[in-house]
C-alpha cells in the first residue's frame, strides 16, 4: 500500500485549476505518461527546467543579445496595423526606450486587445524570445507584458520548461506553481550525516527552489538542488536493483557442477589459446555456476575480445550436467553467426546444437521443437523465438542473453521462465561505462573481458572529407583487384529506412559501376533469404564490397574483410562507430577503417571524429561517448532496459552513483525489508520515483 502522505503527489493534474481533459492528454504526453492513464502531480514536480528567464537583469535595446528570451522596459511609440482585410499581415507595435527600436509582433490579432494591452505613450515591461529580421529586433511570442506595477508581481527568476503542442510556459509554469502548494513534509530518507556533510536541502525544499530558483545557479546541475535531487532518483535506482537482486538470489538456484571434460575437448579444438582475461572470465563463470545460488552475471567485452567462446564454455558446463544451454541473440544475423562459431566447436566435445529463429516454419520447426523439448538438443540458440510459448526444454539450466540492452527484462525473464532454477549470463559487446553498467545491470556480478584474443590486429583509422570520395574509391579498386574485401556502410539519412535505403542502394549503383559484378548490397527490408545469400558471397568472395545500412548489424564474421568505410560518419555515435570499426581487425592482414564526413561539423562531431582516429579501446571511447551524448542516446533512444531518468544526467552526475550504490548495499546489510523509520522514508523514495516493482518484491517477500 501506498502511504496515504502520497496521496496528493498521485491525483491527476486535472484536480489543478485551469486544467481540462485536452490539457491533461497534452501534460501526459509531455511527462512520458500514457495518455489513457493521465499525468500526476508528482510528473509535473520531476519535470526538470531546462533554462530560466533572468528579470533581474534588463538589457537597453541597444545592447540586446542575438538570441535567447530578454525582459525590456520601453515606451510605446506607434502601432502599426495590417491592411484593411488582411489577416495574414500580422499587426505591429514599436516600442522605445531612447536606445533604439523594438517592435512587437502579434499574429491573428485582436485590435481591441492590443490597443488596451499597449496603448501610445505608456511605459511596458515585456518579456519574450528575441529575434532579428532585417538587422532590427523583434518579439513574436511574448510571455508577458505587463505595466510597471504588475512587473513587480512576476518572479524575476522564470523556470523555461520543455515543452509539446497546446501547452505554454505560462501554463506549465501556473500548473507546476499549484503542484507545489500540494507537496506535503515527508521523512527524510537520506543519511543525516550524509546529507549534512553535502549541504543538501531537504527534498521538498529541493524541489521548491528547482521550480522557483532564488538564483540562477540554483538550476545548474551541480548545485545543491539538483545534487540532492539526482541523487535521491539514482538512489531509488540503486536500490531497486538490490531489492531485485536480493529477491533473485533467495530463489534458491541448482549447483551446476562438472569436471570439466567437455570444456577441455573444446579447448582442444581450438586453432588458438585462451587469453589470461577469457581464462580468469570462465573461472568465475564455472565457480558461479558451481554454488547453489542463481549465477546473475555480465559478461562485458570489447569488439572482438572472444565472448562468444567464454559463453560456449559456459554453456558446455551445463550441458556436462545433463541439463540444456540457450544462447538468445538480439537479430537473425547475429544468431546465425553465434550459431555457426558453436555448432562446429561444440560437435568436438560430442553436442547437439540447433538454430531457432522467428524464419523456421513447418515441419523443419516442429523438428527443431521436438528436438528441444526431448533434450536431444544440448544448445540452443536462437532469437526472441527462444521464449514463445511452444517452446519447451526438457531441462534448461543456463541462460545466456546476447546484447541484453536489446531485449527488456520481462523477456529476459521469460527465457529463464523455461527452465527449473535457471542460471543467467549476460553479454554485451557495447562497452559500457561503470556509470551505466551500474544503472542497467546493478543486480548482477560483472566479469570484464580485456584486451584482444591472439590474431586480432590493430585497425588503422583514417578521417577524410566527402570532397574527396573519387578518391576513395579509386583507392578501393585497386584494393580490391588485389584481393581485398570492404564493408561500406550508408549513412542514416532520417529516421525512415526508405531513407536509408534508398541512399544504400544510390552508393551500391555507383561502387558497381566502378567494380562491376564486385558489390554487393544488404538492408533491413531485404528477405532473410535473399540477404543470406548476399552475405554468403562476401563470405566465400565471390564479391569483394559489401554496401549496408545501419538497419542491418553487419554480424558477418569475415576475417578476409580488411576495409571499413564509414560514409558520413559524423552521423553516428562513438559506439556506434566503434562497433563498426570492429568489423575488421579479425584476421592476420593489416587492416584500415576511413571515416569519411562533410562540412561544416560541429564541435561534437570533430571531437568524434577525433577520439576514433585516436584509440581503440571501447572503454575509453564508451565514456567519452556519455561525455559527448549523455546515457539516452548511449544505447539508441529509449532501448528497452535503459532506465528513465528526470533528475539525474549519468554523464554529469556520474560519481553520484557509486555512492547510492554503496548506501543501497548498506541498507540491504542493515534493514533488508526496510521496516526501520529510515526504510519506511525510502519506501516512499522507491515510489516517488516509480520504482514500484521493488516495493511489490519486498510485499512478496
Amino acid at each position: 500500500m501506498r502511504p496515504s502522505d502520497l496521496d496528493p503527489l498521485f491525483a491527476s493534474v486535472s484536480s489543478l485549476k485551469g486544467i481540462g481533459p485536452r490539457l491533461e492528454r497534452a501534460l501526459a504526453r509531455l511527462t512520458g505518461r500514457e495518455e489513457r492513464e493521465g499525468a500526476r502531480i508528482v510528473d509535473l514536480l520531476l519535470h526538470v527546467p531546462h533554462g530560466l528567464i533572468d528579470r533581474t537583469r534588463m538589457p537597453l535595446i541597444r545592447d540586446l543579445p542575438s538570441d535567447g528570451i530578454v525582459t525590456v522596459r520601453a515606451t510605446v511609440a506607434r502601432h502599426l496595423p495590417p491592411p484593411p482585410h488582411n489577416r495574414r499581415i500580422p499587426w505591429r507595435v514599436e516600442v522605445s526606450d531612447g536606445t533604439g527600436t523594438l517592435t512587437l509582433v502579434f499574429f491573428h490579432a485582436w485590435p481591441d486587445h492590443i490597443r488596451k494591452l499597449l496603448p501610445e505613450g505608456e511605459e511596458r515591461f515585456i518579456s519574450g524570445r528575441i529575434e532579428w529580421f532585417g538587422g532590427r529586433p523583434q518579439i513574436a511570442h511574448q510571455d508577458h507584458v505587463v505595466p510597471a506595477g504588475d512587473f513587480e508581481a512576476l518572479p524575476k527568476l522564470e523556470p523555461v520548461y520543455p515543452l509539446t503542442a497546446g501547452i505554454s510556459n505560462r501554463l506549465l509554469g501556473g500548473a507546476v506553481r499549484q503542484a507545489l502548494e500540494r507537496l506535503p513534509d515527508l521523512p527524510e530518507w537520506l543519511d543525516p550525516g550524509y546529507l549534512e556533510r553535502r549541504r543538501w536541502p531537504g527534498f521538498a525544499e529541493a524541489l521548491r527552489r528547482l521550480h522557483a530558483p532564488r538564483t540562477p545557479e540554483d538550476l545548474d546541475p551541480d548545485s545543491s538542488v539538483r545534487q540532492r535531487l539526482a541523487y535521491d532518483e539514482l538512489l531509488s535506482n540503486q536500490l531497486a536493483l538490490a531489492l531485485v537482486r536480493r529477491h533473485m538470489r533467495a530463489v534458491s538456484g541448482r549447483p551446476l557442477a562438472a569436471p570439466g571434460r567437455l570444456r577441455d575437448r573444446i579447448l582442444d579444438a581450438l586453432p588458438f589459446s585462451l587469453t589470461d582475461s577469457q581464462t580468469r572470465a570462465v573461472e568465475e563463470i564455472v565457480a558461479d555456476m558451481a554454488r547453489p545460488e542463481r549465477m546473475l552475471r555480465l559478461l562485458q567485452g570489447d569488439v572482438g575480445s572472444g565472448k562468444t567462446v567464454v559463453a560456449l564454455l559456459a554453456m558446455a558446463t551445463a550441458a556436462e550436467t545433463g541439463a540444456q544451454a540457450a544462447l538468445m541473440a538480439p537479430s537473425d544475423i547475429l544468431a546465425r553467426q553465434h550459431h555457426a562459431t558453436i555448432a562446429p566447436l561444440a560437435a568436438r566435445a560430442g553436442l547437439n546444437t540447433v538454430l531457432l529463429t522467428g524464419r523456421d516454419k513447418g515441419k523443419a520447426r516442429e523438428r527443431i521443437l521436438a528436438d528441444i523439448e526431448s533434450g536431444r538438443a544440448d544448445l540452443v540458440v536462437g532469437t526472441h523465438a527462444l521464449f514463445q510459448e511452444k517452446v519447451a526444454f526438457r531441462d534448461l539450466a543456463l541462460a545466456v542473453v546476447d546484447e541484453q540492452h536489446r531485449f527488456g527484462v520481462h523477456q529476459r525473464l521469460a527465457l529463464q521462465a523455461k527452465g527449473r532454477h535457471v542460471d543467467l549470463l549476460v553479454m554485451t559487446a557495447t562497452p559500457i561505462p561503470r556509470t551505466l553498467a551500474l544503472t542497467l545491470y546493478g543486480d548482477m556480478d560483472v566479469t570484464r573481458l580485456t584486451g584482444k584474443p591472439a590474431g586480432r590486429r590493430p585497425v588503422k583509422t583514417s578521417v577524410m572529407p566527402m570532397e574527396r570520395l573519387d578518391e576513395v574509391v579509386e583507392h578501393l579498386r585497386v584494393a580490391v583487384e588485389r584481393g581485398a574485401r570492404a564493408y561500406w556502410i550508408c549513412p542514416l539519412v532520417e529516421e525512415s529506412d526508405r531513407a536509408d535505403i534508398a541512399s544504400a542502394e544510390e552508393r551500391f549503383a555507383a561502387l558497381a559501376r566502378a567494380l562491376p559484378d564486385r558489390v554487393g548490397l544488404v538492408h533491413g527490408r531485404m528477405k532473410g533469404e535473399a540477404r543470406d545469400a548476399v552475405m554468403a558471397e562476401f563470405r566465400e568472395g565471390r564479391i569483394s564490397v559489401l554496401v549496408a545500412t545501419t538497419v542491418v548489424e553487419v554480424g558477418v564474421d569475415v576475417p578476409e574483410a580488411t576495409i571499413m568505410i564509414i560514409e558520413d560518419a559524423h552521423r553516428f555515435g562513438l559506439a556506434q562507430l566503434h562497433q563498426l570499426r570492429g568489423r575488421v581487425g579479425r584476421g592476420e592482414r593489416p587492416s584500415a577503417c576511413l571515416l569519411l564526413y562533410r562540412e561544416p561539423l560541429t564541435e561534437t562531431a570533430r571531437e568524434r571524429l577525433r577520439i576514433m582516429r585516436g584509440t581503440e579501446d571501447g572503454f575509453v571511447i564508451a565514456e567519452a561517448d556519455l561525455r559527448l551524448r549523455g546515457a539516452g542516446e548511449l544505447l539508441g533512444a529509449r532501448q528497452s532496459g535503459m532506465p528513465r531518468f528526470r533528475m539525474a544526467d549519468l554523464a554529469l552526475h556520474g560519481e553520484l552513483l557509486a555512492t547510492a550504490r554503496d548506501d543501497a548495499e548498506l541498507v540491504m546489510a542493515r534493514d533488508p525489508e526496510l521496516a526501520t523509520p529510515r526504510g519506511e522514508a525510502l519506501r516512499r523514495l522507491l515510489y516517488l520515483f516509480e520504482r514500484n516493482e521493488a516495493i511489490r518484491l519486498l510485499a512478496a517477500g
